[in-house]
């Protein structure tokens, strides 16, 4: 199985934002730079929309310095994302992290996300970023990876978000959040 990383130009320098999604859908077209109508891409400019944000494409996100991803870059075989997808996925993502230089924050959408940068964290300074926990006490605390804030959130693309009202409201809120360092 071959990985999945996006496969978009964006000038490194003008990315603020990251946002770390779980995994790559199974099919390439519906990952956030996929075709038009994209099932990654319509969830995330719908719940930009629901924080107040005037965006109607991907395109409007990158032009705000936002880059969307995913941390594991091989597609699931089952219900729950392998760990040695996680693993294979490690260096890609942290390739790809390393390719911004004016970074100001990285959203961690889901525990996939959140683990994945803990891990390349921890080989990077020896500790985890995010500490253990339950994403809705840990979304109280601010973390930084050097001068990198970094908000833990929950899975922003899948049909949990219909289900899970609650869920979209932290999300929105976290997005928010995002939204006011990177214009301060």
């Amino acid at each position: 199985m071959t990985p999945q990383p996006p496969e978009i130009f964006v000038d490194p320098a003008s990315v603020y934002v990251v946002m770390i999604n779980e995994v790559v859908p199974k099919d390439p077209k519906e990952d956030f730079y996929g075709s038009a109508g994209a099932s990654y891409a319509e969830s995330a400019i719908a719940l930009f929309r629901q924080a107040g944000v005037d965006v109607s494409s991907v395109s409007d996100l990158l032009d705000r310095g936002i880059y969307l991803t995913n941390a594991v870059k091989y597609p699931k075989t089952g219900y729950a994302v392998e760990l040695s997808a996680i693993k294979r996925s490690l260096p890609l993502l942290e390739e790809e992290l390393s390719r911004f230089p004016n970074l100001r924050v990285v959203m961690l959408m889901g525990d996939t996300a959140k683990k994945s940068f803990n891990t390349i964290a921890k080989k990077q300074t020896g500790k985890n970023c995010i500490p253990s926990g339950a994403t809705y006490k840990l979304r109280a605390g601010e973390f930084y990876f050097g001068n990198v804030r970094v908000i833990p959130s929950y899975i922003m693309t899948g049909g949990n978000l219909l289900i899970e009202k609650s869920k979209t409201q932290m999300i929105t809120e976290d997005i928010k959040k995002m939204m006011e360092i990177i214009l301060s």
